[in-house]
């Protein structure tokens, strides 16, 4: 094939193991052979409407075989795929769709009035809308003029393969971070970017055609799409779509499709094992958990070991495609905190604040080099310029050392670091500490202003159902635990944490709300 890309991917897998089921999808089933398919005809409907090579095609939806095929029939076209994140209101979308230059929209029909309004004064100049039960009959659905049926496209189209030259240095995606700071940028990652961070996957996961993938993070969330599905298909194993969270279906679930790889964040893996159906699941079949975003508290640890699954803790961010380092369950518990090695094809480094290496032990910038870590933001040449050291080297922003052996453990992101009476206060340590607490399901430290230190340490905490901490409780479970400067100098209960779509605890919210 002159395609080297991952549209490419279908058709080599539909050789291999065309009857196997790729996709599984409420009671929806598609095998390599007819997701290879559809891919194909989704392709050549998107070229009719004349997308090309280096064409932006944006998605907007919930978990989906629509959203595989999207991706998938933008890489046969050689297209740019732009996944959106459906949590964001109609403005924050629009910026998204402006600054891709988007061309073409596919939806989910729950999200037409968002999907439209965000459509306004971009270059969007054609939209598919998939039906709920993603096939050709979309009339229950009425859509505005113009607009089409994305079944009834697929339907009507060819299913001529397509062989559009793409090599490894084209740009595959763009994923806009989460945009915790200012206006999000858009993160261009390549067909190499991809195929690397899953050759990295499938070599320190030891990815096999027999495992069973449940999805239950957003596949719009790179590590859910990029460390989650794709290096299960690369594989030829088989993936189980679930538009939303809930966790009760979860554990249904790994029974019923016998599920043996989940990926997620502490905040699912505590949610799974808070359920009143823990104890009586069947689990006997999962041997591959896969923890990011955080530190996974102790008690929720436990509450695996208890069952006999260990989880494997990553580290990594959009912009290394998304992993960087991985923590075997091997050494968990002799490693305890660590992130893990580097990945197979994957560099690691700490730099000193005048941008040496710092030595084994000592805290510093965390940089990452590899195939997998993209080159560019879109558009975007200061941001890219400020992000990289010695040209190769990805700075990202967050704070850590690594031991003698190589492993890596974070501090904290350099922005979230306070300073307080001339002492640095890495909040995820305090977080940690916090987290120990029975009663704690959720903590987040911040700095507010103090006349005397300058900066001092609040902690935003929510409780368990049916528990009951208080601030002294809190704090003496911290003294002897942390050095006194470090302790928050006061305590917020709130009932929710606001979260990015991949689970992570927002903190320029919270700064917003209770820095004063």
């Amino acid at each position: 094939m002159d395609n080297n890309g991952v549209g490419s991917w279908l058709h080599r897998r539909r050789a291999k193991s065309g009857p196997k089921t790729a996709l599984i999808s409420g009671s929806r089933t598609l095998s390599y052979a007819e997701l290879a398919e559809r891919t194909d005809r989704l392709a050549n409907a998107l070229k009719d409407r004349g997308v090309a090579k280096g064409d932006r095609v944006a998605y907007l939806g919930e978990n989906h075989p629509s959203f595989v095929e999207t991706f998938f029939a933008c890489g046969l076209l050689g297209a740019i795929f732009v996944p959106l994140n459906t949590r964001l209101a109609a403005p924050e979308l629009q910026f998204q769709l402006q600054d891709s230059g988007a061309r073409l929209l596919i939806s989910a029909a729950s999200l037409e009035v968002v999907a439209s309004a965000s459509c306004a004064d971009t270059g969007v100049n054609h939209r598919l809308v998939v039906a709920p039960d993603g096939g050709a009959d979309g009339s229950a659905v009425k859509l505005p003029s113009g607009v089409e049926h994305y079944g009834e496209a697929i339907a009507a189209a060819a299913t001529t393969p397509l062989d559009e030259p793409v090599t490894l240095d084209d740009a595959a995606m763009i994923l806009y971070t989460s945009g915790t700071t200012g206006k999000p940028k858009g993160a261009l990652l390549t067909h190499g970017n991809i195929t690397w961070n899953c050759i990295n996957t499938v070599v320190d996961m030891d990815v096999n055609r027999n495992d069973v993938a449940l999805m239950i993070s957003p596949l719009f969330h790179v590590a859910s799409l990029d460390m989650g599905l794709l290096p299960m298909l690369l594989k030829g194993a088989t993936v189980v779509l679930e538009a939303k969270f809930d966790a009760g279906r979860v554990l249904e679930l790994v029974g019923q499709h016998r599920v043996t790889t989940l990926n997620g964040v502490p905040t699912t893996f505590q949610m799974l094992c808070d359920h009143p159906e823990w104890s009586t699941a069947d689990l006997s079949s999962l041997d591959k958990l896969t923890c990011g975003g955080s530190a996974v508290p102790g008690r929720v640890l436990e509450a695996y070991e208890a069952r006999g699954i260990g989880f494997t803790s990553c580290y990594g961010m959009t912009e290394t495609a998304p992993g960087a380092t991985m923590l075997p369950v091997s050494r968990s518990k002799e490693k305890a905190g660590s992130a893990g090695l580097p990945h197979f094809f994957t560099d690691v480094r700490i730099a000193d604040p005048l941008g040496g290496l710092a030595s084994p032990g000592a805290v510093g910038e965390i940089q990452i080099s590899g195939p997998n870590v993209i080159k560019e933001y879109w558009n975007r040449p200061e941001a890219t310029a400020d992000s990289y050291a010695d040209s190769s080297w990805f700075r990202s922003g967050d704070m850590g050392h690594q031991d003698d052996e190589g492993f890596l453990f974070v501090s904290d992101r350099i922005k979230d670091m306070i300073i307080s009476g001339g002492e640095n206060i890495y909040p995820a340590e305090v977080e940690a500490a916090i987290a120990e607490l029975p009663a704690v399901g959720s903590v987040a430290v911040i700095g507010v202003a103090d006349e005397t230190w300058g900066e001092v340490p609040r902690a935003i905490v929510t409780l368990r159902d049916g528990t009951t901490l208080t601030e002294e409780q809190l704090r003496s479970h911290l003294s002897g635990r942390l050095a006194r400067y470090k302790i928050p100098k006061s305590v917020v209960f709130v009932e929710e944490m606001p979260r990015t779509a991949s689970g992570k605890i927002r903190k320029m919210d919270l700064r917003k709300q209770f820095a004063q």
